[in-house]
């Protein structure tokens, strides 16, 4: 997950350029001065007087400012988030508000003044420039203070509560659960009832979350509507370089090529299912109960593998075991991950990832241990945060997480306003497109699996279990937004808050909540990136854009056969093609940045497709007489 529009915090002396934590005359009472914090960055002015036309040579200018302003105040925010996300105090969440403040106000007063420039024939790089700056707060503040604090407040409260957040069952007597432990009852256990337990209690977490998201709903679209844009989730939609109902109508084309293998994965996985539990509790042409499908949030499927494999006796996909075996411990994983970026041709991460990265849950500390990858100062300082667990689902993510950095180093010399994925499903699919290529014959190399699966039962094994993860995930990744987009504009009150929720997971995943639900809890809240205000049709995206770029990549590397046979470790023809794109940063629109690596520039689901082309075959021949869909 890209980290810079998250919220943040460090110590005292870090607010250096955070106007209204160290100006007396800026702060409200409650506030500590700071006097030792160095001058703030001057709100930016316009370069000549309204009554004279703007030129470009003040243009230039302008931006020149902004880009030299922004990278102090970003790093600072940066900074600070990395602190706040791995030690959760009231103090660091005080000082994350603060200083997400500070930048929220500098956004507002230069995207307001950077509209002297509207209408002026600029170079294609500052009429890029101005058009990621317009885009560049995830939340963009009000224009009055009052409401501006609020507002950075309330974003680091939500966030603080997620993290916080655990279930004390009565029947431990005092003892509480936090996600990961809680994570692991949904992943391991078989037993329907300590299943809806484990569920239930982590959702109990987020009702606290709900009227805060509601007032930050309100003031997000306050600040979206004062830049220019109807509300909120409008805003999000114009960064992918078409207008926002292009998009929409976009990303429904994308779905609808997929929807059809989606539908066909879900059949299969409900009849296994339903042998284990019985159909009492799963019934045919129902959704599947979320807590059965080994996610606390159903978004991925891969931990079910064993209720669902296909041919059991094939060759063992059991990376776990084997990661145990070999005495993997967190840094192990991640320099594993490593490895595969290097072969490739690109640079070794620098020594201060290793010194100051997060790769374990510290004992004397809440922290957020949701995955992320960091640049906190904009220039390669490098860092992930994780609690990391040796198991398959990390060593993917791990791959994952090091795609966002090895895509901040190969950019991170652009201005600051370009050192940002083409698009943000860009920074999402990289990692994930480096994972595709650690196929079985790979993990056979690294002594991860006894043996290369060389048989169509094993293929079979290998497919469905990525399509337990990468398949399962689709209308989840698109269901997320569509409720914020719906809440954001209106369409959805308050008071349908869930059941809009529940509406759009039926529809979508064909996945029922556990048990009766009602407008007194807060489903979305349970997800960390409602409460961490991170868009989140980029996964989407990255589902798609990830199978575009392996081909392309494969295609790089001289790869013959099935799609899904192809590695590209080890070949540096793929990595330079790799690299090509990931230095043009945000740079260019979108389409240009898909031309670079695969010479095409629309997005296409028709890679996926063929990836999983046997898989989706074989699973039309096991439905045969099911009743399917829900």
């Amino acid at each position: 997950m890209r980290s810079p529009r998250l919220i943040l915090a460090t110590s005292l002396c870090l607010l250096a350029v955070a106007a209204p934590a160290c100006g007396p005359a800026a702060q409200e009472p409650a506030r500590t001065p700071c006097p030792a914090c160095p001058p703030a960055p001057s709100p930016v002015a316009s370069a000549a007087p309204a009554e004279h036309p703007a030129t470009v040579e003040e243009a230039r200018a302008f931006f020149a400012k902004v880009d030299v302003d922004l990278k102090k105040l970003w790093s600072t925010r940066e900074t600070m988030g990395f602190v706040n996300l791995t030690h959760i105090t009231h103090d660091t969440e005080r000082l994350a508000a603060q200083m997400e403040e500070a930048a929220m106000e500098y956004l507002a007063h230069a995207i307001k003044d950077a509209r002297r420039f509207d209408g002026l024939a600029l170079p294609p790089e500052l009429a890029r420039m101005r058009h990621l700056l317009r885009l560049a707060g995830t939340v963009p503040a009000p224009d009055e203070p009052k409401a501006r604090g609020e507002l950075s407040q309330i974003l680091s409260q939500m966030q603080g509560i997620y993290g916080k957040g655990k279930y004390c069952p009565p029947r431990l007597k005092g003892k509480c659960q936090d996600l990961g432990e809680l994570s692991k009852i949904i992943k391991s256990s078989r037993n329907y009832d300590e299943l809806t337990e484990a569920w239930v209690g982590w959702h109990s977490i987020s009702p606290p979350i709900r009227d805060k998201f509601t007032r930050y709903v309100e003031l997000g679209n306050q600040g979206a509507k004062e830049i220019g844009f109807k509300d909120l989730g409008e805003l999000w939609r114009s960064g992918y370089d078409m207008p926002p109902e292009a998009f929409e109508a976009d990303i429904e084309r994308l779905w609808q090529q997929v929807k059809p293998l989606y539908d066909d994965l879900h059949c299969y996985t409900r009849g296994k299912l339903q042998k284990r539990y019985g159909k009492d509790k799963l019934a045919d042409k129902a959704p599947i109960p979320a807590q059965l499908l080994g996610n606390m949030w159903a978004q991925e499927w891969m931990d079910i593998y064993p209720l669902v494999e296909p041919y059991p006796g094939q060759a063992s996909l059991d990376i776990e075991r084997a990661l145990v075996k070999q005495k993997y411990d967190s840094v192990k994983l991640v320099k594993l991950g490593e490895k595969f970026f290097t072969s490739l041709g690109l640079d070794p991460l620098p020594q201060t990832f290793w010194d100051r990265s997060m790769f374990n849950k510290p004992r004397d500390r809440d922290v957020v241990c949701h995955a992320s990858a960091w640049d906190v100062s904009y220039s390669d300082d490098l860092r992930i945060k994780m609690c990391i667990k040796i198991d398959e689902e990390d060593l993917i993510t791990i791959h994952h997480e090091l795609g966002h950095n090895y895509y901040f180093h190969e950019y991170y010399k652009l201005p600051v306003l370009f050192q940002q994925g083409a698009n943000d499903g860009f920074h999402e699919g990289i990692g994930d497109t480096l994972a595709l290529s650690v196929t079985p014959r790979y993990l056979a190399d690294l002594k991860l699996l006894d043996k290369v699966p060389d048989n169509p039962k094993a293929e079979t094994n290998h497919l469905l279990k990525m399509a337990l993860d990468k398949v399962a995930f689709l209308p989840f990744g698109l269901l997320i937004d569509k409720w914020r987009w719906d809440v954001m504009s209106g369409k959805t009150p308050k008071d349908k808050y869930n059941e809009a929720w529940w509406a759009l997971r039926n529809k979508y995943q064909g996945v029922a909540a556990p048990v009766a639900r009602s407008e007194a809890d807060f489903d979305p809240g349970a997800k960390y990136h409602i409460p961490g205000n991170t868009p989140y049709i980029r996964y989407f995206l990255a589902r798609i854009y990830q199978f575009q770029f392996h081909k392309a990549l494969c295609e790089a590397a001289g790869h013959k056969g099935p799609l899904h046979t192809c590695s590209i470790y080890g070949n540096k023809a793929a990595g330079e093609r790799l690299k090509a794109m990931l230095a043009l940063g945000a740079s260019k629109p979108w389409p240009e940045a898909m031309r670079a690596i695969t010479g095409q520039d629309k997005a296409d689901a028709g890679p996926l497709l063929e990836y999983f082309a046997p898989l989706a075959k074989w699973l039309k021949e096991q439905n045969k007489g099911q009743s399917c869909g829900w």
